[in-house]
């Protein structure tokens, strides 16, 4: 019996050391299995948070590309911004209250510090983290001054944007702020834009960000257990790339001018509210892009306050709109050349036959007023003198539908392509849009369209483009702002060539009679724009304009405003100089009454001082 129960004691025991051993095989097999799976298979990955852990990396943001106008004044650089980063997992308890001591930070401020440390997930204690931005000189020589004493703590020279003029060209030069979740979904790989990178976000800084922003690098360094740098480590023996030079953003030159500009704001002082564009008739390039008023672009790119934002927003004169090309308005007479080139285009008319205009145009019961008795006059001298009976008497002969495709050839109701911000098309009505949404057309309409009233609309960047096309005999051109990109070495990469859309199919001896008369505006006594003349100076050419406004409504009686939101608006268009032609311009003040009294002497005193003086060397 004792024989029979050894034999099932050893038995058992045999089973059980089959189990143990099983047992054993398996964990060590697993612990191989794990072993290879790390050593071999995610390698890289275990042994970058190994070099994580023994080195800090600071990144190295690159210089945003300069903007400069055809003259080489920086339009838009970057200044020295001193940002402070600390990698959280190497703060200590005492740090803080360092860091808020040294920066003069309030209780408050210090409190919300505290937070914003505590709240932060595990994940992202290992990666350096922004803490403040663009610190003043005193916070930075504090800083400084204990950085031995913290460790945690890295002060980043970071290039900020600076606009040195302003608000001037701000709609088209644009301005940056921080990028959004929506840009950073767009954009996953994080080598292009992280949390707190800024941005183009409007202009040409939004145009062109792909090209100015540039390419940020990094450096590394060695650190202890305390994130203390270590001395004497040889970085080459780490697999980790130690240092990336960052590759600064390519530079940007204009075709615009900003002599121009600065002359277009002090000739703009007296009126509240404007634009105006001037353009190389040669070429299509812009010369000036001016509305008025304008926001700051450095304001706008370091950010605006809740209260400055209202005050923007809420300004009457909409200073966030860019109304060279954004906003339309009617073009009031100066789209009576357009009227006037299509009948002679397609001799409708007999530019010598003479109307009566007694001061009115009775049609129907409705009667359409004049500005004044003109007594008799041919073509030439209702555009001289801009008589509106005239003009309605050729409207019934040459019809709507004319007056539109002649418009439609001069680049009216259509964008310019310009390439910069939102563009408005501006609008031509035509019969059938009349008869849906009037009931039936009637011969007003084509009254109102032939002197730029009624439903047409157009952007003033279109209108000088129309005069540069009738200045240059005909050639409609593509407005171009950008001139030239450089590389970061100052090569050369691209060079923009000028742009023709069309030409607009008047014959030049219909232009020619067009151009003599736009003289006659501004150099001939009986002239609408003869006061504004420069009598001893650049013979300007032009037509004056006077569009109404769209009725009030909505607006309050008592606003001290309210009077002056009901004048009418003053353009004029042309070029200069009178017999030959180097820019065409269109300049508009919103509310500013008559055209000859408002507009007409900002642009000749304009083109006396921008033209009378020696041009600018365009750089090569």
């Amino acid at each position: 019996m004792i024989t029979l129960s050894q034999r099932r004691e050893v038995g058992e025991f045999r089973k059980r050391y089959r189990w143990m051993a099983l047992f054993v095989v398996l964990v060590f097999g697993g612990i191989i299995i794990r072993i290879a799976q790390v050593q071999l298979f995610q390698r890289d990955r275990w042994s970058g948070i190994a070099q994580q852990n023994i080195t800090k990396t600071l990144e190295l943001p690159a210089t945003r590309g300069v903007i400069r106008d055809i003259a080489d004044r920086v339009i838009a650089s970057n200044r020295p911004s001193y940002d402070v980063y600390t990698t959280p997992r190497l703060l200590r308890p005492q740090d803080l209250d360092r860091i808020a001591s040294l920066m003069g930070l309030s209780k408050q401020e210090q409190a919300t510090l505290e937070t914003r440390m505590d709240e932060l997930p595990a994940a992202r204690r290992t990666h350096q983290l922004e803490l403040y931005s663009d610190i003043d000189r005193e916070q930075l020589a504090a800083l400084e001054t204990h950085l031995a004493e913290l460790p945690a703590l890295d002060i980043v020279t970071v290039p900020l944007r600076d606009y040195p003029y302003a608000a001037l060209g701000a709609h088209l030069i644009g301005y940056l702020n921080e990028v959004n979740e929506k840009d950073l979904e767009r954009t996953p790989d994080p080598a292009t834009y992280r949390p707190g990178d800024r941005i183009g976000r409007n202009g040409l800084e939004k145009r062109y960000e792909s090209l100015l922003k540039g390419s940020r690098g990094f450096r590394r360094v060695v650190v202890d257990a305390r994130g203390n740098a270590l001395q004497g480590t040889r970085p080459d023996s780490l697999e980790v790339e130690m240092l990336k030079t960052p590759v600064p953003g390519h530079d940007i030159q204009l075709t615009i001018d900003m002599r121009l500009m600065e002359a277009l704001d002090r000739a703009f002082r007296p009126h509240p509210s404007g634009a105006a564009v001037v353009v190389d008739i040669h070429t299509g390039a812009v010369r000036a892009l001016y509305s008025k008023p304008a926001y700051d672009s450095n304001e706008m790119s370091s950010g605006l306050s809740t209260k400055r934002y209202a005050e923007l927003t809420g300004d009457p004169f909409r200073p966030l709109i860019d109304k060279t090309m954004y906003e339309t308005y009617f073009p009031g007479s100066t789209f009576k050349v357009v009227t006037a080139l299509a009948a002679l285009e397609d001799a409708v008319v007999d530019p010598m036959q003479r109307v009566e205009c007694m001061g009115s145009l009775k049609i129907g019961r409705q009667k359409f007023r004049c500005s004044k008795r003109h007594e008799w006059v041919d073509l030439y001298d209702s555009v001289v003198q801009s008589c509106n009976v005239y003009f309605w008497e050729l409207a019934e002969v040459v019809g709507l539908e004319r007056i539109n495709r002649y418009a439609h050839a001069l680049g009216f109701a259509e964008q310019t392509d310009i390439g910069v911000n939102s563009e408005a098309k501006g609008f031509l009505a035509t019969r059938e849009w009349y008869k849906e949404h009037y009931g039936a057309f009637r011969i007003g309409y084509t009254l109102n369209t032939a002197i730029g009233q009624g439903n047409t609309r157009v952007t003033v960047l279109q209108l000088a483009m129309a005069y540069a096309a009738i200045a240059n005999g005909g050639t409609l051109y593509v407005p171009q702002v950008v001139q030239n990109v450089k590389a970061p070495d100052g090569s050369l990469s691209e060079t923009f060539q000028p742009r023709i859309k069309r030409t607009v199919g008047i014959s030049s001896r219909h232009l020619d009679l067009m151009r003599r008369a736009l003289i006659d505006v501004v150099q001939k006594e009986s002239g609408t724009a003869y006061r504004s003349r420069n009598a001893d100076g650049v013979r300007v050419a032009g037509k004056t304009g006077t569009a109404q406004v769209v009725g009030r409504k909505g607006r309050s009686e008592e606003s001290s405003s309210a009077w002056y939101l009901d004048r009418s608006h003053g353009w004029f268009a042309g070029f200069a100089p009178a017999e030959d032609p180097q820019v065409a311009f269109a300049v508009l003040v919103e509310h500013g009454g008559s055209g000859g009294t408002s507009a007409a002497p900002i642009a000749t005193s304009v083109m006396q001082r921008y033209l009378s003086e020696p041009e600018p060397t365009e750089a090569e």
